[in-house]
């Protein structure tokens, strides 16, 4: 099939209007009319993801997050990802990316599945048209109340990570729940307006994580990779639904941060 018979059902489903002002979804490189028989999934273009991606033979590669983010005025191999794009382009690879177009209409839903919530809100409406509203994040009730130290816990094993960091009383109960996949610091006022007692997501730094704690709101930082890589098995089963005939294949987790 055509790369641009794949991008005419993913885009139906997840429109990139719906992606932030300030982002880059969509197809970056390549060529829309080029053959793809096999796709590569990942989290972000980096080296060892295009060179899996050529050494499985896959004709597009598919990620979540943007190689390209802002304005390039030039392609060369002295600027890393220049290099990365030659090396897509040599291998007739097509590149697409899903980011806050996914986060609003997949990676919400998905992370709050992941953590069981149930009476789900969203925590930032970014798409508002009569009843109908999407946005960044979810807020909901966790199955049953638990201390913070327990929903760490759960939190770690939900997304099967190395580890999590917790911020606050770890006696403390919680029973309702936020969540931001990503870096999700910039939504603390939303927290807060939600009344959820604990906010899971990545990239809290020290002073966000103490006034979050100031202001009666524990933190759960997941990481950024931890709270995202859901986006990989995610789309796999997307993919495979919408195109039975697409090979597959997808970048092994390995969470980025090692404790020593």
């Amino acid at each position: 099939m055509k790369c641009n018979d794949i991008l005419e059902k993913v885009e139906k489903k997840y429109p990139v209007s719906f992606a932030e002002s300030w982002d880059n979804s969509g197809f970056l490189v390549g060529d829309t009319s080029w053959d793809v028989e096999k796709v590569f999934l990942a989290l972000d273009a980096t080296d060892d993801v295009i060179d899996e991606a050529i050494r499985c033979g896959a004709d597009m590669l598919i990620t979540h997050h943007p190689l390209i983010f802002s304005g390039m005025k030039r392609v060369t191999a002295d600027d890393f990802i220049g290099r990365r794009i030659i090396k897509m382009v040599q291998h007739n690879i097509c590149y697409y990316a899903m980011h806050t177009n996914f986060d609003v209409l997949g990676m919400a839903e998905l992370s709050a599945d992941y953590l069981q919530l149930s009476n789900r809100e969203v925590l930032e409406v970014t798409y508002e048209e009569n009843a109908h509203r999407e946005g960044i994040g979810r807020v909901g009730k966790l199955a049953a109340p638990m201390t913070l130290k327990e929903c760490g816990k759960f939190v770690k094993e939900q997304l099967h990570l190395p580890f999590v960091q917790i911020y606050g009383d770890e006696d403390n109960i919680i029973e309702n729940l936020a969540v931001c996949t990503g870096s999700g610091k910039s939504l603390m006022k939303q927290v807060l307006k939600k009344g959820a007692q604990a906010y899971v997501t990545g990239d809290m730094d020290y002073h966000s994580c103490i006034d979050a704690m100031a202001q009666g709101v524990s933190v759960i930082d997941a990481g950024h990779y931890g709270t995202e890589y859901i986006f990989m098995d995610y789309m796999e089963k997307e993919l495979k639904e919408m195109f039975p005939e697409l090979k597959i294949e997808k970048m092994r987790v390995s969470y980025p941060c090692k404790i020593i």
